[in-house]
């Protein structure tokens, strides 16, 4: 009984799943949640973030215990007593340090440390976004792919059913084999797209499967909106003021000029000597038993004063900036170029007929029963079937190309419209 109830309950189980429906939405929420890359990049942010943490500590004290006697000589001066009668010959020094840095140098470190980790929350979103983008173009692509997959489908099977009677007829020699040869190659041809076909489905398939962890996902667990396919997307009219402002890799870029420039300061703050505390203590060394002295030690910058590294540090800077200037005209460039591409795709869309479509397979029934009737010759038949699937393929090529531009445009900007 009780493997019974399992078996039930699997069967219950992988029945849901397989029935389990998936819009856009639900695919990037999947995503957002499941994605091992995300979640890898997820302790990026959390390491950056204890670097941050540990960089604000002050170097720890040092503390030394030297010149400790194990045995004595006739020449001894007797002192007083540390532990009952031990101690009367015993000599030690002991002694606390601790560095202090000047200049501000930790402070230096420590907004290093947080422009680090704002890095890698760039890096983060970045990943999110290109990942995101990557989903929603195979989302789309699969939305085209299948739209022409049905339609290639009907016209194979189609072409399917005039082979074999075709097939039949040559041997009543009431067709031409010629005829019947055309029949049979247009047929193996159109079987050969539809295999391609199907292994770009598979393909962009797969690739939803990585990205949302979803095993096991079909075509037809997709739900595209036909509707929204109908419907143009708006576009800011300051799209590219609002690049600048919200491109990551412009921010990213940003805050590797702001490091380079702490870095610059950071190795100037270096020219400036640190200096060491010293308490120490010296039991029967001196002129007095238990002797308590403080002191200081500093480094004399007569050698090296950390030129090559602030010159370094003035390249970098320098370098950053040229990164900069030149990462802000690529995406100038791409933006206005996106932007031309995806007009010109709405407007070809805007001017495509509303009921291109519609209708189509009840046209090709009607052109087979005119081929059947005489009225119209197989060449006149294959070359409507094959401009009907070119129309229709140029438009899912165009609506196609629209969201993937729409999708690239939206990534460049770093903000869904």
């Amino acid at each position: 009984m009780k493997y019974i109830f399992l078996s039930i309950l699997s069967t219950f189980l992988f029945l849901v799943g397989h029935g389990q429906s998936y819009s856009l939405q639900q695919l990037e929420a999947s995503f957002l949640e499941n994605n091992y890359a995300l979640l890898a990049s997820k302790f990026d942010i959390s390491r950056a973030e204890a670097e941050v943490i540990q960089e604000r500590v002050w170097p720890n004290p040092t503390i030394y215990i030297d010149q400790v006697n194990l045995w004595s000589n006739r020449t001894v001066d007797l002192l007083p007593r540390l532990i009952g009668e031990y101690g009367r010959k015993q000599q030690l020094v002991a002694g606390l340090e601790q560095l202090i840095e000047t200049a501000g140098k930790r402070k230096k470190r420590v907004v290093i440390k947080q422009l680090e980790q704002k890095t890698s929350i760039y890096e983060f979103e970045e990943l999110t976004r290109e990942l995101k983008k990557e989903l929603r173009q195979a989302y789309y692509r699969l939305a085209s792919l299948s739209q022409e997959h049905q339609q290639l489908e009907a016209i194979v099977a189609l072409f399917k059913q005039l082979n074999e009677q075709y097939e039949r007829q040559v041997v009543l020699e009431n067709v031409s084999r010629v005829d019947y040869h055309r029949v049979q190659s247009e047929y193996v041809s159109l079987r050969k797209e539809q295999v391609d076909l199907e292994d770009d489905i598979a393909e962009d398939l797969e690739k939803l499967r990585v990205l949302t962890q979803l095993e096991g996902l079909r075509l037809s667990q997709l739900v595209f909106d036909t509707q929204e396919q109908q419907r143009m997307k708006p576009l800011p009219a300051d799209i590219l003021e609002l690049a600048m402002g919200q491109n990551i890799g412009i921010k990213r870029q940003a805050t590797e000029l702001e490091k380079a420039g702490t870095q610059l300061m950071l190795e100037k703050a270096q020219r400036k000597p640190d200096l060491t505390l010293m308490l120490g203590y010296d039991r029967g060394g001196n002129t007095m038993q238990d002797f308590i002295g403080v002191g200081v030690s500093v480094d004399l910058p007569v050698f090296n004063k950390n030129k090559g590294n602030i010159k370094a540090a003035e390249f970098q800077v320098k370098k950053e900036e040229a990164v900069q200037h030149a990462l802000k005209w690529e995406l100038e460039s791409a933006v206005i170029r996106l932007n031309g591409q995806l007009q010109k795709y709405q407007h070809s869309l805007s001017d495509w007929p509303t009921d291109a479509s519609m209708g189509r397979q009840d046209m090709l029934d009607g052109y087979k029963k005119h081929l059947q009737s005489g009225q119209v010759t197989l060449i006149e038949f294959i070359d409507f079937t094959q401009a009907s699937r070119d129309a229709h393929k140029a438009y899912l090529d165009t609506w196609e190309n629209y969201n993937i531009t729409y999708e690239e445009l939206q990534y460049l900007v770093g903000k869904d419209f």
